[in-house]
């Protein structure tokens, strides 16, 4: 019997998340996304890859966004940046932050990791993108699902 994702978090626990990513790009033109679905038959890093451009994350004008991605049944975890990023930071970026989301994970507290990690996130991309004020919020904050 496989993860109904649709189920596997409350409303309330959606709409934390989706705070997180709101409050992580108060102060970064930064974009955050996260995207969930159930089985992942491949890399998680090129199922990442391919969702990514599915949500069309790579249109950003400053190519700043970051995905989490999560296969539920799986049990398998990436974050991805575009190539904005890629180009001002060094290839274990998002290590720290993964190690600390998988923390969580590993108790069960999914919803916790995400919205730390989103917020770790947030903080990171500041340092790079800081906000401008004629910033504007170019992807939707909602939590997309898959398969």
């Amino acid at each position: 019997m496989g993860v109904n994702i649709s189920a596997f978090f409350t409303k309330e626990q959606k709409a934390e998340i989706e705070q997180a990513i709101r409050t992580a790009e108060v102060n970064t033109s930064g974009e955050v996304r996260v995207h969930i679905e159930t089985k992942c038959n491949e890399s998680e890093l090129d199922r990442a890859a391919w969702w990514f451009a599915e949500l069309k994350m790579h249109k950003t004008e400053l190519r700043n966004g970051v995905l989490f991605y999560m296969a539920l049944e799986d049990k398998k975890f990436a974050i991805i940046g575009d190539i904005g990023i890629n180009k001002v930071v060094g290839a274990d970026f998002w290590d720290e932050t993964k190690e600390l989301v998988l923390g969580f994970f590993k108790q069960g507290k999914y919803t916790q990791g995400l919205t730390v990690g989103i917020i770790q996130a947030g903080l990171q991309l500041q340092k790079h993108f800081p906000y401008k004020k004629e910033d504007i919020n170019e992807l939707t904050d909602e939590i997309s699902f898959g398969k």
